[in-house]
Formats: structure tokens, sequence, C-alpha cells
């Protein structure tokens, strides 16, 4: 981090979890609490007046609630915006909402507000906030008119029975959103996805992506068997693995401890892909994210299976963290931008 103050502004009615936030994120040398607002219209305003390099925004407001504020923010101001969100599946659609319109992260409100400023808590604050500061934002009305698509992408003559994995973090939501309804729905593949994120989420986020794609988009199921033309996202809270059996592939959910700090985890899918007896072709994809999930398990992957590695190029991620890091081994096939990243896959089932 450069000696540059990282400017927040916080948006919450809430005086007292204003206070809680003020005093965390002062806590971290880099960081900077210039100002509050107590609603989305105040949040416009302060926006434009003390421009902060990023904004804490929490969903529920009177006056404006948070993802109104967010999409005229995105609109005529735009900065990066990490939400605060409560932990029900309305919390879990209402921060979606915000995501689709150019938030770039989100952290959850734990049911006893005061268990916001335990450390682990208080750590993941900071570092969504640092995160949120280096990720790339777009104006909501340029992304979206640019990357919607509502067409699916032809398939080859031929092609071979095929297992995709992807791993996926901070920005996640939205590159999902672009590439899923690109897939054609009689696709001989099976798609597994990890994407960073807590319970509820995943499930509504399931929910979203099956609304707008050909493909069917399901939350994943203990003990369920892996079909192909269908995609299994991992419940938050839980890994999800790959497991060969006599009938074909399924799928086991654990709870085993996180790794790296996540649950489920990118690695923990790709080692399970890597460890088993699974014969069908096997494309690694590691897209937008911090950090580095998945790169333990990329390697494996291509040394035990021989998998073909996709990594998104760092133009179109908005967090070029994973990618980045998987790039480094020297193991990937081919760096793609986000809107190339389906097409390439489909070129790869008929190869």
């Amino acid at each position: 981090m450069s000696d540059k103050l990282i400017k927040v502004l916080i948006v919450d009615d809430s005086l007292f979890i204003q206070k809680v936030l003020k005093d965390i994120l002062d806590s971290d040398n880099n960081i900077e609490v210039i100002g509050f607002a107590k609603n989305g219209i105040e949040a416009i305003e302060k926006v434009a007046d003390l421009k902060p390099d990023v904004v804490t925004m929490d969903v529920e407001m009177p006056v404006m609630n948070g993802i109104e504020a967010v999409k005229r923010i995105m609109n005529e101001n735009p900065v990066p915006i990490v939400m605060l969100s409560s932990l029900t599946y309305e919390g879990a659609e209402a921060t979606l909402s915000a995501l689709d319109f150019g938030a770039v992260d989100f952290v959850q409100k734990p049911t006893n507000i005061f268990k916001l400023n335990i450390e682990k808590n208080k750590n993941l604050i900071i570092t969504k906030v640092k995160t949120a500061y280096k990720a790339k934002i777009y104006n909501s009305k340029e992304y979206y008119q640019k990357k919607i698509i509502k067409k699916t992408l032809p398939l080859p003559e031929k092609s071979k029975q095929t297992v995709i994995a992807i791993a996926i973090s901070t920005g996640g939501p939205r590159a999902l959103q672009y590439i899923l309804p690109l897939i054609p729905a009689n696709i001989s593949a099976s798609i597994l996805i990890v994407q960073h994120m807590p319970p509820n989420f995943t499930k509504s986020l399931a929910q979203r992506l099956d609304n707008i794609s050909s493909i069917h988009v399901k939350e994943a199921e203990n003990g369920e068997a892996v079909k192909q033309g269908k995609v299994y996202i991992a419940p938050g809270g839980y890994h999800m693995k790959a497991i060969d059996n006599e009938s074909g592939i399924s799928i086991q959910l654990t709870k085993d401890e996180p790794v790296s700090g996540h649950r489920p985890s990118g690695d923990v899918l790709f080692n399970s892909l890597a460890n088993s007896k699974i014969r069908r072709q096997i494309i690694g994809v590691v897209m937008t994210g911090m950090g580095s999930d998945g790169t333990t398990g990329i390697i494996n992957l291509k040394n035990n299976k021989g998998a073909y590695i996709i990594a998104q190029d760092e133009k179109s991620c908005i967090v070029y963290g994973m990618p980045k890091s998987v790039i480094k081994t020297g193991v990937v096939d081919e760096i793609t931008p986000l809107e190339d990243i389906i097409k390439n896959i489909i070129i790869r089932l008929g190869v």
C-alpha cells in the first residue's frame, strides 16, 4: 500500500455503527474516514462534495436506501462501494442488486452488531476497503450497455464430455451474469463454480443466474449427481468436491476448515478433480478476485490431469488477484478477456 491515505465515506443511518466502523477503519494507518451520511440522498451529495476513494454503504436506510444510492452514484460519480448487508435472504437479494448496479463487494453485518468489532471482522472490513480501493469500477450504464448479451453461442458438431471448474471471487456475480447466458443448454459439459460468498447469498445468486441463462443453474446439494448441461454453485459455508463413483460424478459438501480463509475454496474443488479417477476432459478457469485461492489446485489439475487452464485477463478483472497468482505459476494455457471465456471453452469442447 502506498503512503496515500484511503479516504472513506461511511453511509449508515445508525450513529452507533458509524462510530464502530470509524474506529475499525481509523485503526489502520492507510485509511482515513473523511465523513458520514445517514441515508442515500446524503450519500450522493457527500460523494460529489468530498470525493472519497471508497464508500461503505448500508443497504437499508430511510429516505433513500443503499441500492438506489449505488445506482445514482455509479452513474454520476463512480467510486468503489462496499455494501454492509444483513444475513437474511432478503439482505442477500438486496446486496446482489447493489452489486448489479456497480458496488464492488460487501461485508455481512453479524446478527449481534457488537461482533463487528471482533478481530476477524475488523480485519475483513479493512481488507475489503483496501481491495475496493484498488478495484476497477465502471459507470453502471456504460458497463451494462456494453456487457449484457442474451444469446447463446453455437456448439461444435462433435463435443467431448467435459468438466469445467471455475474459481471466482470479488467481481464474480457480475462476471458470471455475463458469461453464463452465453452457454447453450445442450452443452456437453458440467460446470462447477466456487464463488466466495456466505450462506444465503449463493442461493440467491444461483436463482438470479438461472433466470437469465439457457443452462440450468443451481446451488449444489450434498450427494447429488453431476449432470451435463447444468451449473452447480458451491453453497456459502461449504467446501465443494467432485467425487467419482461407478455411476459418474457426484458432489460432496463438507464443513472442513477454511482453506486460505475461504469456505468454499477453489483449491478444494480443483484438488478433488486432480485426485479423482475422472476420465473426462477437464477445464480449469480462474477469474476475477482478490488473493490466490485456486493456485495450488490449478497446478495439481495441470500436473495430474493435463487439464486445460484459462485465466481471466487483467483488463477485464474487477480485482486481478487470483488470475495473476495462477498466471505466475506458468501452467496457464490461455489468458482471456471476460467476453471470450465461454467462446474459448466451447472451442476446447471440439478439440
